[in-house]
């Protein structure tokens, strides 16, 4: 009793910590509306004065600043349903110097910035009227930069009569703008307005989701290996409750603390940083090996026997917490599609739906390690079965070592190399579990084991499923699609040697590989050819990490009605996670969607770069043609 009220006291103060967390992340810049009008008329331009004071050595940046081109620039919109935006925001004059960081000259303001905000009365009122001015800014000091904000600056307007010139002439025609900001988290408050149950419930299915992954599922044999080292059954559960509440806690908050040190990019960044992948592909490697029984890892000495100390002490909760710390770390990588749409909110200063969202996400994907932790404690009381557990753990082997295949590919694809494409990862593939199909087969054995004397009903039935699935990817060789499986490949690209891609290329019918055909990866420039044209342009934000993209790229694009409606428009394909554009493409991506999750596709009218049509995540073909249609009619009728 008295370790589960530990366990809940320490979650609840842990649970609480990200809130005290956010409270401290600084905001230097404070908005006063200086000037206004005494009385306006409807449908007449007039002119706000906002002010504002930086403190410090921080930096605000300025209204003209290219977008695209580093921090973003301050931005100021229209909240209220009866005001709009009537033309383009002057400053005061901003200091313009070049930034070796962004590569680029970028204007700021220090200490003190005066804007004159445009605006026009949207609707034919009278009387006092409350005018709510959004300003969506970001600012820098020669360290470190601050995560976007948004604010709202209220203003009284006194309307008195209605001007003779029509509303549409006095604003230029110009229309309402929408700023990023408005759109920050539009996934998750989508969700949130659903309820906060059906939002858990969502967050719960995309943790059961995340057990499939190649550096979770993984991970469950360690917590089999750790846990069957422990004894007492009573205690057992005890330390088991504990390490799922301690993955839980120590899950959320390496996303929280992501999210508030650098931003909703955060947990992308750290998904597709090569360093991760490399590391993660290491570990894999080495518990694949040591589960061969090449050799047995194991920590320093001395540092063993602090930690058994230390676990006595403790009743094993320190090393519990290390094994959930490892977990939550590792599982982190494969899960940063969820956690960037989730913690995307926190831009715009919502972190109760987030945080909510990944206590639901990290409490399923728990919920497995849990009983797992139990298990060997129902493991004794069974009879022993000769090999079949040996067996297993060479097995688990095999597919370790399987999916640091990914990780490798992730580390080769953000850094550029060229060495493991798709063909090289698919023999890999191939080769693991023939080898695997063979071993349980006993064909052969390893040097902790023996071969064995028949192969019995089990093995073969074990065995089976390995070599069919070695035999089904061999088309993928060729250049053929893999289904669900190209998700944890290599994406298809030109200079892969295909028996498919060969026969196309001689006029022998097909298409290759399909999927790169019509692309480009240059922003701007679809843009003004799609204006020329008079088309939309569709934009893929994808990632050289990102399992969902390949499985979209390969299973649903080169369908012909997907086909049939790209032709209909400008295709741009921008890399978020890795590239020479990557940071560039993160912020387009930002700006016109406002997370920073992968894939998101989007259609854009190039004339006034609006976004006609979005869509996040993996979906089936019949609701990824629903988007498109929705984008090329949205476009046509504009």
């Amino acid at each position: 009793m008295k370790l589960f009220q530990k366990i809940t006291m320490g979650t609840i103060i842990l649970m609480l910590f990200p809130f005290f967390l956010q409270a401290q992340i600084p905001d230097p810049v404070k908005y006063q509306v200086t000037e206004i009008p005494g009385t306006v008329q409807a449908g007449k331009v007039f002119t706000i004065t906002i002010d504002a004071s930086i403190e410090g050595d921080w930096h605000l940046y300025s209204v003209l600043n290219d977008p695209d081109a580093g921090p973003f620039p301050t931005e100021f919109s229209s909240n209220s349903p009866n005001f709009v935006l009537a033309g383009d925001v002057t400053e005061s004059e901003a200091d313009i110097e070049f930034d070796p960081n962004f590569e680029a000259e970028l204007g700021w303001h220090s200490s003190f910035a005066r804007f004159n905000v445009p605006v026009a009365i949207k609707t034919e009122l009278t009387g006092e009227q409350t005018l709510d001015i959004e300003v969506f800014y970001q600012v820098c000091d020669d360290r470190v930069c601050l995560p976007p904000k948004t604010k709202s600056i209220i203003a009284a307007v006194e309307v008195a009569g209605v001007s003779d010139a029509p509303f549409e002439a006095a604003i230029g025609g110009i229309e309402e703008e929408v700023s990023a900001e408005q759109q920050v988290g539009a996934s998750t408050v989508d969700l949130a307005r659903e309820g906060v149950f059906s939002f858990i419930w969502i967050a719960l299915l995309a943790g059961f989701a995340a057990l499939l992954t190649p550096c979770v599922f993984p991970m469950i044999p360690l917590t089999v290996s750790y846990f069957s080292k422990q004894d007492g059954s009573k205690k057992g559960v005890g330390q088991a409750l504990f390490f799922g509440v301690a993955i839980i806690v120590t899950f959320t908050l390496i996303g929280v603390i992501l999210a508030a040190l650098v931003g909703v990019s955060g947990a992308q960044n750290f998904a597709s940083n090569p360093f991760v992948n490399a590391m993660i592909a290491i570990v894999l490697i080495a518990f694949a090996l040591s589960l061969f029984g090449m050799f047995e890892l194991q920590l320093p000495h001395q540092f063993t026997n602090f930690l058994n100390r230390k676990s006595n002490e403790s009743s094993g909760v320190l090393g519990i917490l290390f094994m959930a710390m490892t977990i939550s770390a590792v599982s982190f990588s494969c899960t940063a599609p969820f956690v960037g749409a989730v913690f995307a909110a926190t831009a715009g200063g919502e972190w109760f739906y987030p945080i909510i969202g990944m206590v639901g996400f990290s409490a399923a994907f728990a919920s497995p390690f849990v009983l797992f932790a139990m298990f060997p404690q129902w493991l004794e009381s069974l009879p022993k079965s000769g090999s079949w557990m040996n067996v297993v753990k060479v097995l688990l082997g095999f597919i370790e070592l399987a999916a640091a295949i990914k990780f490798l590919s992730n580390v080769d694809l953000v850094l550029g190399w060229g060495l493991i494409s798709r063909p090289f990862a698919i023999a890999a593939w191939i080769a693991i579990f023939l080898v695997a199909g063979l071993y349980v087969l006993g064909v052969f054995a390893l040097n902790h084991d023996t071969k064995p004397e028949r192969i019995t009903t089990g093995r073969l039935l074990l065995a089976l499923p390995l070599l069919l699935f070695s035999f089904y990817l061999l088309p993928g060789l060729m250049g053929a699609s893999l289904g669900i499986w190209d998700s944890w490949l290599p994406p298809k690209m030109q200079t892969d040697v295909s028996v498919v891609g060969t026969i196309a290329a001689m006029g022998g019918g097909g298409t290759g590989t399909g999927v790169d055909d019509g692309w480009t990866e240059d922003y701007e420039g679809a843009i003004e050819e799609a204006a020329e044209e008079g088309i939309p342009v569709f934009i893929d934000f994808t990632g050289y990490t990102c399992t969902n993209c390949r499985a979209m790229e390969s299973n649903v694009f080169p369908l012909a009605e997907v086909r049939e409606r790209f032709d209909q428009m400008k295709l741009v394909k921008l890399y978020t996670d890795g590239g020479q554009d990557a940071q560039k493409n993160q912020q387009i991506q930002f700006r016109l969607t406002g997370n920073v999750a992968l894939p998101t596709y989007v259609i854009l009218d190039p004339n006034s770069k609006q976004v006609i049509a979005q869509e996040l995540g993996f979906v089936a073909s019949d609701k990824f043609i629903s988007f498109l249609d929705e984008g090329i009619s949205n476009f046509n009728s504009r």
